[in-house]
């Protein structure tokens, strides 16, 4: 049984200095006049590629993105894509853990999922040239490594994500009319579900883990996604078997035991029944 490939920031088995865990490189310098094809992986970090110019095709969790000038990338942890880069693109490629950057406060880490959530921002050039300004503060301390450096760095992170979030429209995201708590607790409760889905698939788990009422929940869920707490759980199962049945070969019983299904026929039953398709013909229509 093989697993989803992890490109990881640094070994597991390494010991090296919290500098390490924290990367930001030119695209130019990546590419070295070369297109670029990243087959389908995950990672084990944060991470961004803001395209001052740029040519290709970006898919996360399988949905594609046309690659264009002034555009930002942000994914999570955990998260699956292919990305296709042409040659002559330009722009900063950023990768980082929690090990480097860890809010250490409510506002920040709401703000770091608040931007995370967001995987794809096209941007007016007035507003790229202020987010991609930031970038290249950080770039300049990270090449430079003057005293406080890391302290410097982490501030500038700080500012891009407040601008980052404050100028990119998100339309798969949660309404920007609902009360700040709300969208907390949505956020929180979408982050759990990236974190446990594959061993917990019940709504009654998640509000225990929330301290909310499944009621509660639900009325967070429908007043910002306009869908159920039920129907949110079973969407992120599927988003995981499609990760597993696209980006492994691995049988399909292999893939129900890795989400957590002992019974591989309910999982083909459940599967067929959120998407019109078997796993098999699904694997077989999108490769």
């Amino acid at each position: 049984m093989k697993k989803i490939p992890i490109r990881q920031l640094i070994s597991p088995r390494q010991e090296i200095p919290s500098t390490e865990r924290f990367k930001i490189r030119k695209v130019q310098d990546l590419l070295d006049r070369e297109d670029l094809f990243h087959e389908l992986h995950r990672h084990d970090f944060f991470f961004i590629i803001a395209l001052q110019k740029g040519a290709g095709i970006h898919e996360i969790d399988f949905t594609p993105y046309k690659v264009i000038d002034n555009a930002i990338f942000f994914m999570r942890p955990g998260q699956v894509h292919q990305l296709q880069l042409k040659a002559d693109s330009t722009g900063y490629i950023i990768e980082f853990n929690t090990e480097f950057y860890h809010p250490k406060d409510r506002v920040s880490t709401q703000r770091l999922r608040k931007a995370s959530n967001k995987n794809y921002c096209e941007l007016e050039t007035n507003r790229f040239e202020k987010l991609y300004g930031i970038l290249t503060n950080i770039f300049q301390e990270y090449t430079d490594r003057e005293e406080g450096f890391q302290d410097v760095i982490k501030a500038n992170l700080d500012i891009f994500f407040i601008e980052y979030v404050r100028q990119s429209p998100n339309p798969n995201g949660p309404s920007t009319t609902v009360n700040p708590y709300t969208q907390e607790r949505l956020e929180e409760f979408l982050a759990l579900l990236e974190s446990h889905i594959t061993t917990q698939k019940q709504v009654s788990q998640y509000t225990d883990l929330m301290n909310l009422s499944p009621y509660q929940l639900n009325e967070i869920t429908k007043a910002t996604m306009g869908k159920t707490a039920s129907e949110l759980i079973n969407e992120h199962i599927i988003l995981e078997a499609k990760r597993n049945l696209l980006a492994t070969p691995n049988q399909i019983k292999d893939i129900a035991d890795i989400l957590g299904y002992e019974d591989v026929s309910y999982f083909i039953r459940f599967f067929r029944k959120q998407t019109g398709y078997s796993p098999e013909a699904f694997r077989n229509n999108h490769r």
